[in-house]
């Protein structure tokens, strides 16, 4: 047996039974968005602030919040939807310092693997909503952006607050990728850059009545 536990067969099960338990866990969710941003985030930033109201304001959408479950940005996202009576979804990871379990949450996840927590974000998500944060955030970012590039998943908003946080940065995608021929200038449209919750409420309101317009069309097509 405990060959079995240290070898990679063992690890395969683990696995295996990450995916099944998120599955099953999230399988009745619902319209969800998952919210990413820093852990380093008090409640005394205006990110927080506004993180907390994007969750409260997107509830009121009858929309669930998916966040990592951990503090600053995610507490904060999962207070607002917690205290407006929404569905709050932690998907926490085992990290070695900084994440633990916010108080926010009526359903809660904990991963080993980040790849697993990472498509429990993406498969229940009918938009990203990406504040302020460090790596983590960043690479939630990509990845998205890639997934939709390379179509491996439908194209949904992505949706980054903080003109100040953000801009640098997209500064450089577009004078070095773009100008590169990295990216095509098409590529900059996969996102959106806001600087309000009602802006962020917009778009995916607007992303809402887009879907709603297109099954109507399919269900008129097969009658």
């Amino acid at each position: 047996m405990d060959d079995l536990k240290t070898s990679e067969a063992w690890r395969i099960f683990r696995i295996q039974a990450e995916l099944i338990d998120g599955i099953e866990t999230l399988n009745d969710l619902g319209p969800a968005v998952s919210i990413f941003g820093g852990a380093r985030f008090g409640e005394d930033s205006p990110y927080y602030a506004a993180a907390r109201a994007t969750g409260t304001l997107l509830t009121r959408m009858n929309l669930a919040i998916i966040t990592g479950g951990g503090p600053g940005i995610m507490e904060a996202a999962s207070r607002g939807c917690f205290e407006a009576g929404g569905t709050s979804v932690g998907l926490n990871i085992i990290l070695p310092r900084e994440q633990h379990p916010n108080h926010y949450q009526n359903r809660s996840l904990t991963f080993r693997y980040f790849f697993i927590r990472k498509l429990m974000f993406v498969r229940y998500a009918m938009a990203y909503v990406i504040f302020p944060g460090g790596f983590g955030t960043m690479d939630e970012f990509f990845e998205s952006l890639t997934l939709i590039q390379t179509k491996k998943i439908r194209r949904f908003p992505i949706i980054l607050f903080g003109t100040s946080y953000w801009q640098g940065l997209l500064d450089w995608i577009r004078s070095r990728l773009l100008s590169c021929k990295s990216i095509a200038p098409e590529d900059l449209e996969l996102f959106h850059l806001v600087d309000t919750t009602e802006s962020i409420a917009a778009i995916i309101q607007e992303y809402i009545e887009q879907c709603r317009q297109y099954e109507g069309d399919q269900r008129r097509n097969i009658a």
